[in-house]
């Protein structure tokens, strides 16, 4: 049975927890703070007088025995009251059950499993139930009851473990584009579109993608608290977990890879596509992508889940520990949805009728029918929107903010005329005779 460290104050043997705000460990019973250093030294001396080689090996042959009868869970000792912890394998730093006093599981990073980095948490638990609440505002299809009647069943800080990929792509690209020019020329309307073929070619760098490494969390979910600060990445150490849940990776960083990759490459493509312009339109017609992996990092990255329950369904938040960006889906009313609807429905059509009798001293059947279709497709497309942004949580597929720039770099800029075409419409003329008398339709295509 290894030991777990449980962080305990120097000064009483208080629980020690990493506070948020002042990057320091603070005790929960005499208020005294300690830098990481400070609680890093103390704990290195004091684990360094009761380390006995005897009870070393006692507690290896105790872990082993344990783990051969469940391959996926650690047992541990709490050094602060001597319970034993049942943990599963990717656990890294809990809670005691038992005295409460926060638990890190060194042993959890054994086998170059010890992360390279972490970005500590910025804001507390408290403040994580206020943005949730915050969320929840001018959400205009959200049911009323939801927000009065949802309540936070459990809250959990939690460092995920995180891959960050470094690396470039080498991207050429083909477009087809168009420039065009209308005009009058006598009794017709011309349009002159000239046609290009367009290559942009070159390498566009990503620095520390993100892909989380953790079975336990979904993917969607965490890559919808993006993105990350790295100004705070700081080298890892134990002494920022006390206080919260941390979890080793179990998913490898071949195994997330492709994640990655899919990610830069869109990103590529999307930065060769924003260099071509003055067009009217622009038409994907071929790329070829490469992509070059040149480093990989191992990081723990601060995030709040929030669990909550309503109407008998179960609600999970997440929020970024350092940007404090919340996500998480939120169910639609149906009431409002159809409210909403009708009334933007109702809104343009009145407008379109209104605007088609000015113009033709009239409605016909026609008219009618043309705004009625306008007014439901503009409402379809709003209300679709709006329950769109109800389900915010989604797998991303783009690393736009990861692009280095200073390793992006264009190198071939061809824009190759081809031909031209023309369109000539013939203008209607509205003297006041009838239909078919001089001015009257005469629409044709030349």
């Amino acid at each position: 049975m290894a030991s777990a460290q449980s962080y305990t104050c120097p000064n009483c043997g208080g629980p020690l927890h990493f506070d948020s705000k002042t990057g320091k460990l603070v005790c929960d019973y005499c208020d005294s703070a300690f830098t990481v250093e400070e609680v890093k030294k103390f704990y290195e001396e004091k684990n360094q007088k009761n380390e006995e080689a005897g009870e070393q090996q006692q507690a290896a042959a105790q872990e082993a025995e344990a783990s051969a009868e469940n391959p996926h869970m650690r047992l541990y000792t709490c050094t602060s009251c001597g319970a034993e912890l049942v943990c599963d394998e990717t656990t890294v730093a809990t809670t005691c059950p038992y005295c409460g006093n926060p638990t890190v599981m060194a042993s959890g990073f054994a086998n170059d499993q010890k992360p390279d980095y972490c970005i500590p948490f910025r804001f507390s638990q408290k403040e994580a139930v206020e943005s949730l609440k915050e969320y929840y505002k001018h959400k205009l299809l959200l049911p009323k009851a939801f927000a009065r009647e949802n309540q936070v069943e459990k809250i959990t800080g939690v460092y995920v473990p995180f891959w960050l990929y470094s690396g470039s792509v080498d991207a050429d690209m083909t477009f087809h584009a168009t420039r065009s020019n209308t005009f009058r020329e006598g009794d017709y309307e011309v349009t002159r579109t000239e046609h290009y073929n367009v290559r942009r070619a070159g390498t566009v760098g990503f620095s520390r993608i993100p892909c989380d490494g953790s079975s336990k969390m979904p993917d969607d979910l965490m890559d919808s608290v993006e993105p990350f600060d790295y100004k705070s990445l700081t080298s890892f150490q134990y002494e920022y977990l006390p206080g919260y849940l941390a979890n080793r990776y179990d998913v490898t960083e071949e195994a997330c890879e492709p994640r990655a990759a899919e990610r830069a490459t869109n990103s590529a493509a999307q930065v060769m596509r924003n260099s071509v312009s003055s067009y009217s339109t622009v038409e994907e017609t071929g790329r070829h992508m490469n992509v070059h992996r040149q480093k990989t990092e191992y990081a723990l990255m601060p995030v709040y889940t929030l669990h909550t329950s309503w109407n008998g369904q179960n609600f999970l938040f997440a929020m970024n520990g350092q940007t404090q960006k919340m996500t998480g889906d939120l169910p639609v009313s149906k009431g409002r949805a159809a409210a909403w609807f009708s009334g933007i429905m109702a809104g343009f059509l009145a407008v379109f009728l209104f605007i088609s009798w000015l113009a033709s001293d009239g409605l016909t059947s026609t008219t009618v029918t043309i705004s009625v279709l306008i007014s439901l497709v503009i409402a379809g497309t709003t209300v679709g929107a709006m329950i769109a942004g109800m389900k915010p949580v989604k797998q991303s597929t783009q690393a736009g903010h990861y692009v280095s720039e200073a390793n992006t770099h264009i190198r071939v800029r061809q824009d190759v005329y081809t031909h031209t075409t023309e369109t000539r419409v013939r203008i209607e003329q509205n003297s006041g005779h009838g239909p078919g008398g001089p001015g009257g339709p005469r629409g044709g295509r030349h």
